[in-house]
């Protein structure tokens, strides 16, 4: 790989005293695990660029699953997040790499997580970014679902009506009022990427909690535990 790729920075661990193993989520590549060498050393200019947040661009090389880091650049600094907007930031990084299989392109995620971020550092209300984020992440990952038609019918969802949501499927016209039930007027938000009220961001959060959990496992996310100390 000789070519400059924009890259931002998903995760970070030590790889020996002085070396780091990185995993990138570089633009039109995905998830690529470069190892830093001299990393660590408190004279390497690396230390300072490798944060997450901070709009890279980068040189790797190598054939094997690990391939080692040759040129790195800060495009800007950081980008400005705080509170509850870092901690949402953390959450998306966290999302994608326990999500992204390693060097599986997936054509809008890039700019739709640099978009994500620099709404975050606008303060744009962390909970609608997040949401949007989510299906759009689904979206790219092949889980295409009708937000707009009965899966079974056809038919148009209609705001005043339930469905229930079956997964991988779409939305069913039911008269049932379960934890998978959904309003019309919910089903056709999602499908519009507009949360204008509590009731619809909650109902957000609830079907990409269900949509994503295939992905992600039942594993905690450290990132949420920053939440809970707001």
């Amino acid at each position: 790989m000789e070519n400059w790729q924009r890259a931002f920075i998903l995760h970070t661990r030590s790889y020996t005293e002085t070396s780091l193993l990185v995993d990138l989520f570089v633009e039109n590549i995905g998830k690529v695990k470069v190892l830093a060498k001299g990393a660590k050393r408190k004279s390497s200019a690396l230390k300072g660029m490798l944060q997450p947040f901070t709009p890279l661009i980068v040189q790797y090389s190598g054939q094997g699953e690990i391939k080692t880091l040759r040129q790195v650049e800060a495009m800007s600094l950081a980008l400005p997040l705080v509170s509850v907007f870092l901690y949402s930031a953390f959450y998306l990084n966290e999302l994608l790499h326990r999500v992204l299989v390693a060097e599986a392109e997936l054509p809008t995620l890039f700019d739709d997580y640099l978009k994500s971020l620099k709404q975050l550092a606008q303060q744009v209300p962390a909970e609608n970014v997040l949401r949007a984020f989510e299906l759009s992440l689904l979206e790219n990952l092949g889980y295409h679902v009708d937000f707009f038609h009965c899966c079974v019918t056809g038919d148009d969802i209609v705001k005043s009506m339930y469905y229930q949501y079956q997964s991988e499927k779409g939305f069913i016209s039911s008269l049932l009022q379960n934890s998978i039930s959904f309003t019309g007027e919910q089903v056709l938000a999602l499908g519009k990427r507009q949360f204008d009220n509590i009731d619809t961001l909650k109902a957000a959060k609830r079907f990409t909690r269900m949509a994503l959990k295939p992905y992600v496992g039942s594993k905690p996310f450290k990132s949420r535990e920053l939440f809970l100390k707001i």
